[in-house]
């Protein structure tokens, strides 16, 4: 049997830290940008509606802000010295910021000790823009969604009996899965789209189509023994978001949550997203809570 493990399982990398960064030099200062931004001042208290700046700030809040618009301005990933360096932030205080904003998830910190942005950010986004705009199509949202995450998007269903993809929007982060295109409907028990299909199913049904289906090896982490897929939906099922970590393809991590129940199975349907193996594990309590708020916001336009 393979070892099931949940994302998130395997312990967390530490904070930032500054063993191997330079000694600053004590001669070097560098003066701090100013606290507020041109346009909210008096000028712009004019405004109908407008506030006027606040006589008290926390200069810890403004001090994060700076961070974040800094390291969203650097795509590629920028590191924790040149952040202090260029946010007139002395190292220590950028550090336990840096260590707040990636606890949070506002930050993600890469294997090369680079930040960049993470999924809250887009969280945000999304809430704003769901306040401001009309009504979506399922495909808009999907496109919406990939586009901010970067994470490729599918939408799955029962056709003919059988776990199949139905719609797929493709995202820039995302590592390449030419199998999963519009009508793959092989290796249900081996993706995150056939695991949550499969688990509406009664048992009696999931051993009957999986023996039917077979349940070949895609990798060495394919789950092939009916028992330890039945541990594998349990385990999942208790937050109703279900994963596969490189059972499909080596480096490869999906995951996937029912957006529609029904009586029938065709008219259950699954959504999921594709991304790094090493993102799914280091965000996922973020991507739980962000496919369900998914899973509520698609099914009225499905």
């Amino acid at each position: 049997m393979v070892e099931q493990r949940r994302p998130g399982d395997e312990p967390r990398g530490g904070g930032p830290h500054d063993s191997g960064a330079p000694r600053e030099r004590a001669a070097r200062t560098r003066s701090a940008r100013p606290a507020h931004k041109p346009g909210k001042g008096a000028a712009a208290s004019a405004l109908p509606g407008a506030q006027s700046e606040p006589t008290k700030m926390i200069q810890s809040v403004q001090r994060a802000l700076r961070i974040m618009e800094y390291v969203g301005r650097h795509s590629g990933g920028v590191t924790a010295p040149r952040i202090a360096f260029e946010c007139g932030l002395n190292r220590a205080t950028a550090y336990n910021l840096l260590r707040t904003l990636v606890y949070e998830h506002y930050l993600r910190r890469d294997e090369h000790g680079k930040y960049t942005l993470g999924l809250e950010v887009s969280d945000r986004y999304s809430e704003l823009t769901r306040t401001m705009a009309g009504p979506r199509t399922c495909a808009e949202f999907m496109r919406r969604m990939s586009s901010e995450t970067g994470y490729s998007t599918f939408l799955a269903r029962f056709v003919e009996g059988r776990p199949a993809v139905t719609e797929v929007t493709e995202g820039s982060r995302s590592p390449h899965v030419e199998d999963l295109i519009v009508g793959f409907d092989d290796g249900a028990h081996a993706t995150a789209l056939g695991k949550a299909l499969l688990a509406t199913l009664q048992p009696h049904d999931r051993a009957r189509f999986l023996k039917a289906a077979g349940m070949r090896p895609f990798t060495r982490r394919t789950l092939t023994e009916p028992d330890a897929f039945e541990y594998d939906l349990a385990v999942y099922g208790e937050s109703g978001v279900y994963a596969e970590l490189g059972q499909f393809r080596e480096g490869v991590g999906c995951a996937g949550v029912v957006v529609r129940e029904g009586e029938t199975p065709a008219d259950r349907i699954v959504f999921a997203v594709a991304l790094p193996l090493t993102e799914i594990r280091d965000t996922w309590p973020v991507l739980v809570g962000r496919l369900r708020d998914a899973a509520a916001e698609l099914e009225p336009l499905l």
